[in-house]
C-alpha cells in the first residue's frame, strides 16, 4: 500500500475529530499501543490493525496508522457491560452530575468545553471514551471494575457523609506513625486547617489567600495508602514539601512517594524550605504549568 494510506496519530486524531490524548488512551486500552518513558511504542495486536512504523527525516520514528482504521471502541466493549454516570448514580440515589463531580475530583476524567474526557487514570480504572451520536458530545462509560475502585467509594462515602472518623482513622494506621508521633497536627492554618508545620501552614495559608481551593492530606486515588501533602482539585495537582532532608527515614520515604507519583503520572509540585520563604515567586510558576492561574 501506498504511504499516502497511512497518517500519523495526531493525524488520525484529526480525522476522526478526537483530542490526539483520547485517542491516544483508546489506542493503550485496545493494546494497539504501549506506554514507555518517551512516548510509545507498537504492540503486535497495533500491527495486526493496522499500525505501523515510519520515519521523519527531521523527527525520527513515530507511528503511522491506516486511514481507515477503526476507532477501538468496538474492541474494547465487546463481551462487556459498561455502566454510564446515570446508571452509576441510580445505584447511590445521586444524580448524574454527581458522579461526574466524584470522578473528577478523584482525577478519573476531565472537564471537556461539553461533556467529559477520559485521563490516563480513568483508562487504567474501567473508564472508556464515548460520544454522543447526536450531538458529538464526549462522556465516559465504566466496567463494573467501578464499583470495586477504593478510590470512588472512598470519594462517594465521603460526598455521602458517611466518611467521618473511620476515614481518619484510616488515615492514622496508614501514615509513617514515627512521623506522626514527632508532628503532631497542632498549627492551624487560615482556613481552619491543622497542619503539621509551620512550613505547611505558610504553604496552606497562600494558597488560602490566592483564593486557590485545596485539600491537606488527601488520600491519592490509588489502591496504594498514600496522602499527600495538599491537592488542588482544579488542574489535577498534588503539592509535596519535602522538610527533614538530613533524616534517611524521611528521604526514603520522600523516595518511595516520588516513584508513586511517577508510576501514575500524577501532577506534582515539589516545595523545599527555601521555596516556602519564596511563594510568591515561586509558586505561580509551578501552578501556572499546570494550568492553574493565581491573582
Amino acid at each position: 500500500m501506498s504511504d499516502k494510506q497511512y497518517i500519523s496519530t495526531s493525524a488520525l486524531s484529526k480525522k476522526l475529530s478526537i483530542p490526539k490524548h483520547q485517542l491516544d488512551e483508546m489506542l493503550l486500552a485496545a493494546n494497539f499501543i504501549e506506554r514507555e518513558d518517551k512516548g510509545f511504542v507498537l504492540t503486535n495486536v497495533g500491527i495486526q490493525n493496522g499500525g505501523c512504523m515510519k520515519k521523519h527525516p527531521k523527527f525520527g520514528d513515530y507511528i503511522a496508522w491506516n486511514e481507515d482504521i477503526k476507532i477501538p471502541n468496538k474492541l474494547i466493549t465487546q463481551g462487556k457491560e459498561f455502566f454510564s454516570s446515570t446508571k452509576i448514580a441510580s445505584k447511590y440515589n445521586l444524580s448524574a452530575r454527581k458522579i461526574n463531580l466524584i470522578l473528577s475530583e478523584i482525577g478519573f476524567i476531565e472537564r471537556y468545553l461539553k461533556g467529559w474526557t477520559i485521563t490516563v487514570l480513568g483508562s487504567k480504572n474501567g473508564g472508556i471514551q464515548k460520544e454522543n451520536s447526536k450531538n458529538g458530545i464526549p462522556y465516559v462509560e465504566w466496567d463494573e471494575s467501578i464499583f470495586r475502585s477504593s478510590a470512588f467509594l472512598s470519594a462517594l462515602k465521603e460526598v455521602s457523609g458517611e466518611a467521618g472518623e473511620s476515614t481518619q482513622q484510616e488515615i492514622e494506621n496508614t501514615k509513617d506513625s514515627s512521623f506522626r508521633e514527632k508532628f503532631v497536627a497542632k498549627h492551624r492554618a487560615t482556613d481552619g486547617h491543622m497542619v503539621r508545620s509551620k512550613a505547611e501552614m505558610l504553604i496552606d495559608n497562600w494558597l488560602y489567600m490566592a483564593e486557590i481551593v485545596h485539600a491537606y492530606e488527601r488520600k491519592l486515588p490509588i489502591e496504594e495508602e498514600v496522602y499527600c501533602d495538599f491537592y488542588i482539585p482544579t488542574g489535577k495537582v498534588y503539592i509535596e514539601f519535602w522538610g527533614l532532608e538530613n533524616d534517611p527515614q524521611y528521604v526514603k520515604r520522600k523516595e518511595i512517594k516520588k516513584e508513586i507519583y511517577k508510576k501514575y503520572d500524577f501532577k506534582l509540585i515539589e516545595l523545599t524550605d527555601d521555596d516556602v520563604f519564596n511563594l510568591d515567586d515561586v509558586l505561580p510558576k509551578m501552578l501556572l504549568k499546570f494550568g492553574v492561574q493565581t491573582y
